[in-house]
């Protein structure tokens, strides 16, 4: 079967969990006989390509990345329906020629492809990695930073969202109000009122709010296109059923292959604490330097922050800021290959995130070689934790919570080791592919039946 799987960005430039999932599934289907390509894209901003479309291997399995930067985006609407994007995606498949498409994220390509591949009448399948089908920013944050339950009738509070996040890429004094989640709440209610005037309907502030409010039943509208989706936890399954989405799904966990060899008893030292991740405000490294800061004497413990510092410069400097005086080292980033060499020198990985995190690949890589874990109490991770059997949770955001927990494994440091002996996991990419390729049989199946 020849499979296209169509990703926002990918490998070697673009390496976090969505693509992992993508480039695991590819080398699978590959080594299961199947005849795998990626479809990815370049964001607008990125260094350009020689081309719009370019052609590339990455560990075998062929690439086709468009450039962004030759389509770029022209209002709100274009990020997640750009109709430009039609006739590179018509070329892109005619050259590949699919028997089917597996969807593991839109973003670049936007939900136009549901309609290009509607109707070309492919089999057409997704996975859903986070929450871009209903939310503005993906993570169901709130402006406030509370945890949200997807669009209000008639979104405004996505409107809300969206006049936060440009005025916190702006540099404009105007911006300054709407930078505060009340601000921007309250400049949201009074657009989505002012575009509703006769004088106002039809033009640019009108298109403005409407691209945003539309988002939802837009996207929506177009997954129904989906054959089948694939949810990789029962929360984020919940979340798309409960705002809007009725298609089939089956939920299956995201596979992780690493050694599930003991893990290396470590000598007598400090308590290590490790996080892995992205260095932003939404994963929270910010929340355990002030917990331990809190909690813990600094002769015993020590913090390891991997992750790439250059996503979010200004984050990661007002965190270094935070550190100053504490023992944190900043570790940079290591070929996946490592992970599970870091794993073993942690005592426990810790994930503090602000959003609703959806089963993130390194707390499966951490379960699978027993290194005990401490989440925040989000769901999308809490179904995988069980208190003092595999780790421990702590309310989100609560930085005097996790210092409670660390206070508590650090009185215990052999109970803390005892609980390697019950952490683990099980799935592995390989059975993650196959009860995939389960899902492909029977779309395709189906396909042909209604022919």
């Amino acid at each position: 079967m020849k499979v296209a799987l169509f990703v926002h960005c990918f490998f070697p430039s673009h390496f976090y969990g969505t693509e992992t999932y993508t480039l695991e599934l590819a080398r699978n289907l590959k080594a299961l006989g199947h005849d795998p390509v990626v479809v990815t894209a370049v964001f607008p901003g990125e260094p350009p390509q020689d081309a719009l479309i370019r052609r590339y291997e990455f560990d075998g399995i062929p690439v086709f990345a468009i450039d962004k930067n030759r389509l770029p985006n022209t209002r709100v609407k274009d990020t997640y329906y750009q109709a430009d994007m039609a006739p590179v995606l018509d070329a892109v498949l005619d050259e590949i020629a699919p028997d089917l498409v597996h969807v593991t994220h839109l973003i670049n390509h936007t939900a136009v492809l549901l309609e290009v591949l509607a109707r070309r009448d492919l089999p057409t399948v997704a996975t859903f990695t986070d929450f871009f089908g209903f939310c503005y920013t993906n993570k169901l944050e709130a402006a406030d930073g509370s945890l949200c339950a997807g669009p209000a009738a008639p979104a405004v509070n996505c409107l809300t969202c969206h006049l936060k996040a440009g005025a916190a890429n702006s540099t404009a004094r105007h911006a300054a109000l709407t930078r505060r989640p009340l601000g921007a709440a309250i400049a949201a209610r009074t657009l989505y009122a002012l575009q509703t005037l006769p004088f106002l309907d039809k033009g640019h502030l009108a298109g403005r709010v409407q691209d945003v409010v539309q988002r939802p039943h837009v996207l929506m509208s177009l997954y129904r296109h989906y054959h089948h989706a694939i949810m990789p936890t029962a929360f984020i399954r919940d979340a798309y059923e409960r705002n809007g989405f009725a298609g089939a799904v089956t939920r299956i966990p995201f596979g992780v292959d690493i050694s599930r060899a003991p893990k290396p008893r470590r000598g007598v030292g400090p308590l290590v604490l490790g996080f892995v991740g992205q260095i932003m405000a939404h994963k929270g490294p910010d929340i355990l330097l002030e917990a331990a800061r809190i909690a813990l004497r600094r002769e015993d413990y020590e913090i390891r922050i991997f992750g790439s510092e250059d996503q979010d410069p200004a984050y990661t400097a007002r965190l270094k800021k935070c550190a100053e005086g504490l023992p944190v080292k900043f570790m940079g980033t290591f070929p996946s290959e490592k992970m599970r060499d870091v794993l073993d020198e942690f005592d426990v990985l810790v994930i503090p995130s602000r959003w609703y995190e959806n089963s993130p690949l390194v707390l499966l890589n951490a379960l699978a070689s027993h290194t005990p874990v401490i989440v925040s109490d989000v769901a999308g991770m809490t179904e995988f934790v069980r208190d003092g059997v595999n780790g421990y949770a702590f309310p989100r955001g609560d930085a005097a919570a996790l210092a409670q927990v660390l206070r508590r494994i650090g009185a215990d440091r052999d109970a803390l080791r005892a609980l390697s002996a019950t952490t683990n996991y099980a799935g592995t990419t390989l059975a993650m592919t196959q009860k995939t390729l389960e899902i492909y049989s029977q779309v395709v199946a189906l396909r042909r039946g209604q022919k």
